[in-house]
């Protein structure tokens, strides 16, 4: 093989896959299921894509593009972070919807997805070689945020074992960061930040807001940065619905992180939204930090250039958050349509008897199909996340990658497949559970 022409960094990048399931879902995207015109088709449950409410969202778009002018400044460069008016709009936004108290537009930033505010949250606040912690089982595409171009080492907090143990919520306390600092600590490692996103990708858990309160002092205490991403923060599911209220005995609702921001007033404290997963549009890219650390927020605005949001995307979105009527409708709409698919999946579960985390956000189930390993590996766990696909065409994200160190966990995205195509895809994981069942039987 003759020498490489790239850097050691280029070298890196041509084999490190930026998550093991990615080639699938295009195949399985390309060839999707159809009760009339392609029965064999496939059922892409592993992208996290919400297409739920994207009818009535684009509706609105095409209406602001037909009846108002583009507004000259969309042409012309602007704020590294965000053009005043847009920043003014999401201020005004998160401040009504998300964080229930009022944020300075000052205080955020706004990037091109959440993917490049985690990219400049490590580059600004780690060194190379500095470690992250992230609780397990944790979205596995963080590894490349925080690391490829950073240089920071992702740590998996095991909290527990099996999926029964989350039945009340996450397990993440301080005694379990201390133990993992420590434990960092005399290996020669730095701990810079603890990332916790809330809702959970990928369990849907919700932290309470003791858990928040108590993890934010212990980090501002240790001098370690918090970041909690709240991505999914309008992406709940109502657990009031008829079919759900009995797994939900406790009235339950958490604040938003930016409260705490603002009452402990830290420069260790920051928080990220964007519009990927609530308003399902991660073709457009805006992921948004709001911290009120003013040097963090310098250094990011100096770095930001390469991840900037199009303006026609900042002044489209502007425009749909102007209208406080749309809005309340589509939030409505959208907690109601991602319930019935959280519904829909979790129904079947119970039924044959699949564990699963009780979710109250994101758009996620997260299940355990375990008891088909044929061993506690992660081969094996690729052999039977393979034979789901094959065998019926259900592509789930698979546990590789999440952190976690029981095998046979898979994350189901309830949300990308509109109603009908996800029952289809519920029933083939029924049969696949049935004939696996069966099978097992017989060899005994």
């Amino acid at each position: 093989m003759s020498e490489s022409t790239l850097s050691r960094r280029g070298e890196i990048a041509t084999t490190t896959e930026l998550r093991t399931d990615m080639a699938l879902f295009f195949e399985a995207n390309g060839d999707l299921w159809h009760k009339k015109k392609n029965p064999d088709g496939k059922f892409p449950l592993n992208l996290a894509e919400n297409n739920q409410s994207w009818d009535l969202l684009k509706s609105k778009m095409e209406d602001i593009l037909k009846n108002n002018s583009i507004p000259d400044w969309v042409s012309n460069y602007t704020g590294i972070i965000g053009h005043p008016s847009f920043l003014e709009s999401i201020a005004k936004f998160m401040s009504k919807h998300v964080t229930r108290c009022k944020i300075n537009p000052d205080h955020l930033g706004a990037s091109a997805g959440s993917t490049a505010v985690i990219e400049l949250c490590a580059w600004v606040l780690c060194n190379h070689g500095d470690v992250a912690i992230l609780p397990a089982p944790c979205y596995p595409v963080y590894t490349q945020d925080i690391k490829m171009k950073a240089g920071v080492e992702r740590y998996d907090l095991i909290t527990h074992h099996d999926i029964s143990e989350l039945k009340s919520g996450p397990l993440l306390n301080t005694g379990h960061l201390a133990t993992a600092v420590r434990s960092l600590n005399q290996k020669g490692k730095i701990v810079k930040f603890l990332l916790l996103t809330n809702p959970d990708n990928p369990t849907g858990l919700v932290y309470s807001d003791t858990q928040i309160i108590q993890i934010a002092n212990w980090c501002v205490k240790n001098k370690i940065h918090l970041i909690v991403n709240e991505l999914y923060a309008l992406s709940t599911i109502d657990t009031s619905h008829k079919d759900l209220k009995d797994a939900y005995p406790d009235k339950f609702k958490n604040q938003s992180f930016a409260q705490v921001i603002h009452s402990m007033n830290s420069d260790y404290l920051h928080m990220i939204y964007g519009f990927s997963k609530d308003f399902g549009i991660s073709g457009m890219r805006i992921g948004i930090v709001y911290s009120k650390n003013e040097e963090f927020l310098k250094a990011y605005n100096n770095l930001a250039a390469p991840h900037m949001v199009s303006n026609l995307t900042q002044w489209i979105v502007q425009e749909v958050l102007s209208d406080k009527n749309f809005l309340k409708r589509y939030i409505k709409k959208n907690i109601e349509s991602l319930t019935q698919s959280y519904v829909t999946v979790t129904k079947t579960l119970d039924k044959i008897k699949i564990p699963y985390a009780p979710s109250r956000g994101s758009l996620f189930v997260w299940m355990d199909l375990s008891e088909f390993l044929s061993e506690n590996t992660e081969e094996a766990e690729q052999v039977l996340w393979r034979a789901l696909y094959d065998e019926q065409g259900v592509l789930l994200t698979p546990g590789t990658g999440f952190g976690h160190t029981k095998r046979g966990q898979f994350r189901l995205v309830h949300s990308f497949l509109k109603e009908n195509a996800l029952k289809e895809a519920v029933k083939r994981i029924k049969k696949f559970v049935e004939n696996k069942r069966r099978k097992n039987t017989e060899t005994k």
